[in-house]
């Protein structure tokens, strides 16, 4: 499996990254590269058509309903709909198979300004995501678990060929936006890559329970559950990112890197 970081900014965009989105693309048996993106945030949507054609995109994993997770679904609607060329506007298109939390559907069709009763379910049908839930797209096994944040979300497990001997197995998995809690250790359990959100400080932000991991709690959480490699993202720009990966550093032993966007992961 590849992992592309389209955008890994915490909270919002920031200057050197859009925020939250990851591309992860794997080939089936008949050489077939499938295509799946976990999250699309603020500015992510502009390049995420770096790295692949938005009409190729198999499923979309949303974790949760906060803005720099999900807004640029009001884009991608626009792009799917009316390209001139290959919307579903002018040729008869699937939709876009897309997990997300309840209310998302309403949520995205609100977000964008359509009238009541409208819906973007011609470009995008909505999958309500539960806790457990798996799904089989392509070459990959995808599993869900509910995370600990102030609103329903979700981190997810991705499971599919390796990149260097696709006969074997591997698993990346994606805390999405949650504080300590056993969702999150689920996420990581053996994982080969574990990428995990970071946004907190030890410290500086130790009295907001239930809403995001520091660097530290990030490390713990890795090596207690056997990650192989640690990513660290959804880093606030206002946060000093080598304090992160410090804090992280102290706690786990493994491979460990602070994610940029653009950068492209092998498992």
């Amino acid at each position: 499996m590849k992992l592309t970081v389209v955008g890994m900014s915490g909270s919002y965009c920031g200057p050197q990254s859009p925020a939250s989105s990851y591309l992860v693309q794997a080939a089936d048996s008949d050489g077939r590269v499938w295509s799946i993106v976990m999250d699309l945030g603020s500015g992510a949507f502009g390049a995420l058509q770096k790295y692949v054609d938005p009409f190729e995109v198999d499923c979309l994993m949303i974790s949760h309903l906060h803005p720099d997770h999900c807004s640029d679904l009001s884009g991608y609607y626009v792009y799917y709909k009316y390209h001139p060329l290959k919307g579903s506007q002018y040729i008869d298109r699937e939709p876009i198979p897309s997990f997300a939390p309840s209310g998302a559907s309403e949520r995205f069709a609100h977000a964008y300004g359509l009238d009541e009763g409208e819906s973007m379910e011609q470009q995008f049908k909505h999958v309500e995501i539960r806790c457990g839930q798996s799904a089989t797209i392509g070459p990959f096994e995808i599993e869900a678990f509910e995370v600990n944040h102030p609103i329903e979300a979700y981190g997810f497990r991705v499971t599919g060929p390796s990149e260097a001997d696709p006969s074997k197995r591997v698993t990346i998995g994606y805390s999405g936006d949650t504080d300590e809690c056993p969702g999150v250790r689920a996420i990581a359990r053996d994982a080969d890559l574990f990428l995990s959100e970071a946004a907190f400080i030890e410290g500086r932000d130790d009295d907001i329970p239930a809403m995001h991991l520091t660097g530290r709690r990030a490390g713990i959480i890795a090596r207690e559950e056997n990650a192989k490699w640690l990513v660290l993202t959804h880093i606030p720009p206002w946060n000093d990112e080598l304090m992160t990966y410090f804090e992280a550093k102290e706690e786990f032993p493994g491979r460990l890197e602070v994610a940029k966007a653009g950068t492209v992961y092998t498992v």
